[in-house]
């Protein structure tokens, strides 16, 4: 549906009153206005009264009626904040519902995978019915057939609500549809309840007696109401009785997932409304379901035995209340959680001399104040849940996962957890402990330390610190994201690397010490990295569509090869038998193929740690003093942020002659933009079959005109035109010292001098590693993969001041030009010559894969 259809029917504007804009999209048509309302007033569960749908729709039960069997139809979460309508008025109660939905996908068959996350945890809650039960019911509607007939589903399905439902005491009693028959089959207690409750009006759960409150709710004569103030804070613990299903993407589960990551015990319900400028009303339904499914809690509304109906003095073990799912029940295994918090072993730090002022929160977390987010990605979530690395870790991961985020009131819990990770597995399990355990370490290093604070005067003893998904956060638009992110939080760290599947979160207030924009974490950077320190692998870009008929012959000699398909991760592949495979990812995206290993055993990876040290004490054998770390330093700045560069050494001595120092803003050519890249129109399309022939060796660093084409067969459409590709026409510095030559694609590494010294002047063991390692990527953020990397980034951190007012200015201006540098060569070379007279966005060219870098090979 248009935004600004949406927009008006939830401003509740007739048609006479309806802009012209919005006429003009329906085509001046009431009739398709009025059936938008309707589907609109439907999909999203709004009450007839108040709303414009009551103006359209003139039967009112049949109004709900249709909006119940949508609801139903479609798997969503029952209307609680219809239940005056609901149960009053058609009789149906929150098990009713849900009993009719088990009974209809039973008889259709499906799987348990089918119900969504929500509302699979409501059945669970009121049901206990979750896999194992929903499995073992339907293998008895299947061998119980007698003469050719299936028992009926409804016959294995409960009668009632289980015994272990919750209520809470601050829950508001409602009576419901009470017909003559349901007084007959009542106790006198439970009939004195219902008179009381018919006299008085509704009551509070605490002021009933607690064992005729839950047979009147199991009977379903009462329902229950979870009021939500406006001044209301909520604590979202660790999650339990979740399950892990799909996301069906229905406008309120949308809004929980929203109001997940962005709620915390610090901020009332009228102030996340107004943050997230969603409609108050909204935002309390949101809350008060997770509220009763157990999700969240409100707080300051601990029990007071002395001021409750004295039946809840005899359960003040919570027996019924505190009853967990059991492990069969949920969708997976996640184990038993702790159930009291466990104060956190003391341990080494990654820097012992950085933590002399960390303090634990218990200690110093009396006031609410800004914290610092660690930002993480779902591979973190998937390590520590199917590692099975501690019996309560699993609930926390799904916290991380569901919710988005950890706060900083779990986090002891959580650390407890990490502690009793074992340092040694076998393996592919080895990563997942590896991770926990530089999780645990990270966590305790960030986390209150005096070293790390953004303000020494207010926050002496450091800060709190929160754990956020990036996923969750995305689910926000821009706006919220960045007034959630700026209420809470002084300070952004990034976990890294984080996948390339995602679009990391760019920040300048708060300060952010990860990729500065989400191109960073892209292909584009490594190109970028490539072209201003004339160093790199071999490396060939080829665009979605392109057909190869053979691997390049500089390729075959390598066993194998890092293959990044655009948007993914990178994965290194075997070169006997990547042709097909190769292909089948062209057809789909651009790929970037790059020499990994020359022989069976090499390509191994080197890792440097940055910020950079601020003197010259490292070795000179260092790959802290190579030439295109150093190069790299000045173009990006390695000193006023965090994360690693990495180093490949592929065993084949780099062919590389390096050029001339690109200095950062002088990238670019001004009169080589939209001149084209090759005069021969067939350039793009096939590449020749002498292509590296050794017969006419073709000189380092130089792919001519002649020799750019025959080993690949584009899938270029007819229609489309043979021009070279074009370059965006953007706005960059005039006089560069590097660019690519337009007639013969050539990057020329024939200069001498590294970073303004002879290379003579650089020792032989010096020599032997510029020869033999080359760069290969960087990211920003702290790793975790790695221990001696992880333990390397924080001590730096900390001794060198990145929080630091001064240093976190200067980052905010580095990352501001290293983005206006990047941004312009991604424009320089993304559009395609079929696309350079439309106008189209970044968004959409990236989405097709369509680049003018055809294909950069560094030799």
């Amino acid at each position: 549906m248009n935004a600004e259809v949406e927009a008006s029917i939830r401003q509740n504007i007739l048609w006479p009153r309806v802009s012209q804009n919005v006429k003009q999209i329906l085509g001046s048509s009431q009739r398709e206005y009025e059936k938008l309302v309707v589907v609109f007033s439907v999909k999203n569960q709004l009450r007839y009264k108040g709303n414009i749908v009551r103006t359209i729709r003139k039967d009112e039960r049949k109004y709900y009626e249709d909006l119940l069997k949508y609801s139903r139809d479609h798997l969503m979460l029952y209307p609680y904040h219809l239940s005056d309508v609901m149960v009053k008025g058609l009789r149906v109660t929150p098990f009713a519902y849900y009993t009719s939905i088990m009974m209809d996908i039973m008889s259709q068959e499906k799987s348990y995978d089918s119900l969504p996350n929500f509302t699979a945890a409501d059945c669970l809650r009121l049901m206990a019915i979750g896999r194992n039960q929903y499995i073992d019911i339907m293998n008895q509607c299947r061998s119980s057939r007698k003469f050719f007939r299936r028992r009926p589903v409804k016959e294995l399905l409960p009668r009632q609500p289980v015994e272990s439902v919750v209520i809470d005491h601050w829950w508001i009693v409602q009576t419901g549809y009470i017909v003559e028959e349901d007084i007959k089959i009542c106790s006198v207690d439970e009939k004195k309840a219902i008179d009381r409750i018919i006299d008085r009006g509704p009551n509070t759960a605490g002021d009933m007696d607690f064992t005729v409150l839950h047979s009147l709710y199991r009977k379903g004569l009462v329902y229950l109401d979870v009021p939500i103030a406006d001044d209301d804070f909520i604590v979202v613990p660790p999650l339990e009785g979740f399950v892990m299903n799909r996301v069906l993407g229905d406008y309120f589960e949308t809004l929980l997932y929203k109001i997940f990551v962005s709620i915390d015990e610090h901020t009332s319900i009228a102030e996340l409304a107004k943050v997230l400028e969603i409609d108050l009303q909204l935002v309390k339904n949101a809350v008060s379901m997770f509220c009763r499914l157990g999700f969240a809690k409100k707080k300051g509304c601990d029990a007071n035995f002395d001021n409750l109906h004295e039946s809840w003095k005899n359960i003040e073990q919570m027996s019924i209340m505190a009853k967990k799912p059991t492990q069969d029940q949920l969708l997976i295994d996640w184990g038993s959680t702790i159930n009291d918090l466990i104060s956190p072993v003391q341990m080494s730090s990654p820097d012992s001399c950085s933590l002399e002022g960390a303090e634990t929160s218990g200690l110093i977390n009396s006031g609410h104040s800004k914290r610092i987010a660690f930002l993480f990605d779902s591979n973190l979530t998937a390590f520590l849940m199917m590692g099975n690395l501690s019996p309560g870790l699993k609930s926390h991961a799904v916290t991380m996962f569901e919710v988005g985020k950890l706060n900083d009131e779990s986090l002891d819990s959580f650390l407890a957890e990490l502690e009793k990770v074992d340092s040694v597995a076998e393996g592919e399990a080895q990563r997942y402990f590896d991770h926990a355990i530089r999780l645990r370490d990270t966590i305790r290093f960030l986390r209150y330390n005096k070293d790390i604070t953004t303000d020494p005067d207010c926050y002496g003893t450091g800060h709190g610190m929160d754990l956020l998904r990036c996923e969750s956060l995305l689910g926000l638009d821009p706006s919220t994201c960045s007034r959630v992110l700026n209420k809470n939080y002084s300070l952004l760290v990034s976990v890294a690397p984080l996948s390339n599947e995602i679009r990391p979160v760019s920040s300048s207030v708060p300060q952010h010490i990860g990729p500065a924009i989400p191109e960073v974490n892209s292909i584009w950077f490594k190109l970028f990295i490539y072209h201003l320190t004339g160093n790199g692998p071999l490396s060939l870009l080829l665009v979605k569509g392109t057909k190869l008929r053979r691997l390049p012959r500089a390729f075959q000699e390598y066993d194998r090869l890092l293959i990044t398909t655009w948007g993914h991760d990178p994965a290194v592949i075997p070169t006997s038998n990547i042709l097909l495979t190769l292909n089948d990812a062209l057809s789909h995206s651009a790929i970037l193929v790059q020499a990994h290993g020359w022989v069976q055993h090499e390509g191994q990876d080197a890792y440097v740690p940055f910020p950079l040290l601020l003197d010259d004490r490292t070795d000179s054998l260092s790959l802290e003093q190579h030439s295109a770390v150093q190069r790299l330093d000045e173009c990006v700045d390695l000193r006023h942020t965090c994360g690693y560069v990495t180093m490949l050494r592929t065993g084949q001595k780099s062919r590389v002659r390096r050029t001339e120092f690109v200095k950062p803003g002088n990238l670019y050519r001004s009169d080589a933009i939209g001149q084209n890249i090759n005069d021969d129109p067939e350039t793009i399309s096939c590449f020749s079959d002498d292509l590296f022939s050794p017969k006419e060796p073709t000189e380092a660093g130089e792919i001519s005109e002649q020799n750019f084409g025959q080993e690949a067969d584009s899938t270029r459409p007819k229609d489309r035109p043979p021009e070279a590709v074009q370059a965006a026409t953007a706005g960059v510095d005039s006089n560069p010292p590097f660019s690519p030559n337009r007639s013969k694609l050539v990057l020329d590494f024939s200069s001498s001098t590294t970073r303004g010294r002879p290379s003579s002047a650089v020792s032989s063991d010096a020599g032997s590693v510029e020869d033999e390692w080359v760069l290969l990527d960087c990211c920003f953020g702290i790793p975790l993969f790695n221990a001696t990397v992880n333990q390397q980034v924080c001590h730096r951190i900390a001794v060198q001041k990145l929080c630091d007012k001064e240093s976190l200015t200067e980052l905010m201006h580095s990352n501001r030009k290293l983005t206006n540098d990047l941004l312009a060569f991604v424009s320089l070379h993304q559009v395609c010559r079929w696309l350079h007279r439309r106008s189209l966005h970044l968004e959409d060219i990236l989405k097709f894969g369509f680049f003018s870098l055809a294909s950069v090979l560094l030799l």
